[in-house]
């Protein structure tokens, strides 16, 4: 083990998950002990070296029962999405990092590492190598950004000499085993349902899953060593910013599907996703759109980061560029 190196014991919440699992992996390879908490049962991670627990975030008692012993806990599971009910979205995004915060304070544990999104600072226009100091906007589309934006806050808040936090915002995350985005493109493209909303020209940043992972061990490092970053927050991505439709061109072409060149208006999608929004709301249907306000906004406008606070606070350098990752998700699509 090299130098400085710092072993501890962490609490990953959502280590089941896409982003957890790759925190778990990266902190289990640099000999730290690990334990998760999620609501299913994940046996690979137990087969990797970590401990498992089972339980719900919303019940304070787990929380304390897997976090004993812990030095670090990287708070990872939310409830995502852009379509459900207020008040759970409030009860698993606010009020089980409440739980979080008071289990830290409760047990002693010094370092918080909180999952946001950057999403808690989108207003419907275009982001265009916006920094950190971008404020809240004052109306949200959907209950996932409103219960984030708030969450992250609580967080910002309670940040002291005994419980030092910091906030990451990883832009739309992918790579191989990737169940949000890139199954999702794959099967709307399967089906001859997707476009681009306007001319696709729009830059995004977008992060390679090993690139978010390795941000968080470096936050959570730099708490431990100098507290630079405490009671801060940081967007992080691959620092690439290509237009819409080259990425998603790119993920079809790994999926060896044909790219995609149809397009509608944002003006029609916008139209549809309000439409939509309505008719699901009045018929109670819990199935998300397939197009809402938030995701035409989304679609159609730019968002990319302005990473300088990550590189000089964290050291932040993506690890994996893009042409790299696609190559890796290419290699696991056809192995599927």
């Amino acid at each position: 083990m090299g130098s400085g190196a710092i072993t501890m014991k962490a609490l990953v919440t959502g280590g089941g998950g896409f982003l957890g699992s790759a925190i778990v992996r990266q902190l289990l390879d640099k000999e730290w002990s690990v334990v998760t908490l999620q609501r299913g049962d994940y046996p690979y991670l137990r087969e990797w070296g970590a401990e498992t627990v089972q339980g719900d975030l919303r019940e304070a008692e787990i929380i304390e029962q897997a976090a004993k012993g812990c030095d670090v806990i990287f708070h990872v599971a939310a409830k995502a999405g852009v379509w459900g009910d207020e008040e759970t979205y409030y009860q698993s995004n606010v009020g089980a990092t409440e739980n979080i915060i008071s289990c830290c304070k409760k047990l002693s544990i010094q370092y918080l590492v909180y999952t946001s999104s950057p999403s808690v600072v989108f207003d419907g226009t275009s982001e265009i190598g916006i920094n950190e100091s971008t404020q809240y906007p004052d109306q949200y589309f959907n209950a996932y950004q409103r219960t984030k934006a708030e969450a992250e806050q609580n967080v910002i808040a309670v940040n002291s000499s005994k419980l030092k936090t910091v906030i990451l915002r990883p832009h739309l995350i992918w790579g191989p085993d990737d169940p949000h985005l890139v199954p999702r493109v794959i099967e709307r493209a399967k089906a001859g349902k997707l476009k681009l909303v306007g001319d696709g020209q729009n830059k995004v940043d977008s992060c390679y899953i090993d690139n978010a992972a390795y941000a968080h061990i470096l936050a959570a490092e730099t708490l431990i060593k100098t507290a630079k970053c405490a009671g801060k927050v940081y967007f992080i991505s691959n620092d690439e910013p290509i237009a819409m439709a080259e990425l998603i061109n790119k993920i079809l072409t790994a999926a060896n599907l044909p790219v995609i060149n149809k397009k509608m208006s944002p003006a029609l999608a916008y139209i549809v996703g309000f439409m939509l929004e309505k008719v699901y709301a009045l018929l109670k249907i819990k199935q998300e759109p397939i197009m809402t306000r938030f995701v035409a906004k989304q679609l159609s406008t730019s968002h990319w980061f302005d990473l300088t606070a990550a590189k000089q606070d964290l050291g932040y350098l993506p690890t994996v560029n893009i042409e790299q990752g696609m190559l890796r998700l290419k290699q696991s699509l056809q192995s599927d």
